[in-house]
Formats: C-alpha cells, sequence, structure tokens
C-alpha cells in the first residue's frame, strides 16, 4: 500500500452540471455584497432565515444559499409587519 498514490482531482459530471446551474443564477441575479436601496438589506428580509445572525440563509426559491446580512439581491422583499 505504500505505493498508492493519490490521484490529482479532476471534476466530476456532478460537477459541470452545477456549474452550469450557478452560471445560469448568477447571469439572472443582481446580488450585491452592501445594501442597494438605502435599509434594504438581506438582514431584514423576508427570506433572511436569522435576522440575528451575520451570515444566514437566503430561503427565496430562486437563491437558496448562505448570504451576509449586508447583502442585498434584487428578489428583496419587506417582512410583513405582525
Amino acid at each position: 500500500m505504500a505505493d498508492y498514490e493519490i490521484p490529482p482531482p479532476e471534476p466530476k459530471p456532478i460537477d459541470e452540471k452545477k456549474w452550469l446551474e450557478l452560471k445560469d443564477l448568477m447571469e439572472r441575479a443582481v446580488l450585491k455584497g452592501h445594501p442597494y436601496q438605502g435599509t434594504e438589506k438581506c438582514s431584514n428580509c423576508l427570506y433572511y432565515l436569522n435576522p440575528d445572525d451575520d451570515i444566514s440563509y437566503c430561503w427565496h426559491p430562486t437563491l437558496r444559499i448562505l448570504v451576509g446580512g449586508e447583502w442585498w439581491c434584487q428578489w428583496w422583499e419587506a417582512i410583513p409587519e405582525s
């Protein structure tokens, strides 16, 4: 077993599939690292899962990724008042 060498990493078919999905999302999405319009930012968006955290999960059907609280995207939506 001492002669065994780990082969260099190579992309798998799933990697190409994921890249195409993410590339499509990247081309359609406007995701910025800072608020775009005044107080609109991820941490006060309806889709930001835990507003108390600096980084949280965005559950918007188009994104569904981790985002920063100070970020902004075109799908920002105000949290309805109870």
